[in-house]
């Protein structure tokens, strides 16, 4: 047993059943004398829903999820190629497969909107970038994938300059500048709100170190009272045998 196969076991599993599970994992770990791998096991982080979802599609759906990343794959290099044709082809490709294998993955998840999201944003990162496909593709996620790069989109064909109206450069002047403050808070909103489960990713992270070494410490505590009290056992068997006899030799 290695930490490989104790990971892919528990990251298939529900997150109401992965801390239960990893925690078995570790104990069976430390009781066959491999003490390290008991402690890489109970460094597992638990998975969030929209995280579990995709191990499960890399596990349920590996052909569909393949296509997908494919697709990603494709897509990048004909970014690098330059070829518009091809992103054009792939980028319509990437919105059908995108959503095939979204429905797959919501079928029996049961997500909260919010999950759901998440489990998009983790797909959309997959296609745009190769670290995050790989990540994907091995379906040990414990949280959901976010990129923030530079995605490949298809490259505009050249076309002949139209000079616009004044009133029509205005009106689009002022949509970018909409657009730009939307993007703006919503990066604002979305580096809180990261920072605020950081935050709490850390107070479970000592809350946890915490409470696995005091559980380590009262498991040592209890095998010495065990070994005193089997010696004490002992002790007192002794003595009642030769109380035993002692009498005997009274009457």
């Amino acid at each position: 047993m290695d930490l490989d196969e104790v990971a892919g076991r528990l990251y298939v599993l529900p997150p109401s059943e992965f801390t239960a599970a990893r925690e078995a994992e570790a104990r069976a770990a430390k009781e066959a004398g491999d003490v390290r791998l008991a402690r890489e096991i109970a460094k597992l982080r638990k998975p969030t829903v929209s995280a579990w979802a995709v191990n499960r599609l890399a596990r349920e759906h590996p052909g569909e999820l393949a296509e997908l990343l494919e697709v990603g794959e494709r897509l990048r290099a004909a970014w690098q190629e330059q070829d518009p044709d091809a992103l054009a082809e792939l980028t319509r490709r990437r919105g059908d497969v995108t959503a095939k294998v979204g429905r797959l993955a919501r079928q029996d998840g049961g997500l909260s909107p919010a999950a759901a999201a998440e489990l998009d944003q983790t797909l959309e990162a997959a296609v745009v970038d190769a670290d995050a496909a790989a990540q994907v593709r091995d379906g040990r996620l414990a949280k959901p994938l976010n990129y923030s790069g530079f995605a490949p989109a298809p490259i505009p064909r050249e076309r002949p300059a139209r000079r616009k109206p004044p009133e029509e450069q205005e009106e689009e002047a002022r949509q970018r500048e909409e657009a730009e403050a939307r993007k703006a808070k919503e990066r604002q909103e979305a580096e809180a709100a990261h920072q605020e489960w950081q935050e709490a990713l850390d107070v479970a992270l000592k809350e946890h170190d915490e409470r696995a070494e005091r559980v380590a410490r009262l498991e040592r505590k209890l095998a010495k009272a065990r070994k005193r009290l089997a010696e004490a056992e002992q002790r007192l068997e002794v003595t009642r045998r030769e109380e035993r006899h002692a009498r005997q030799r009274l009457g």
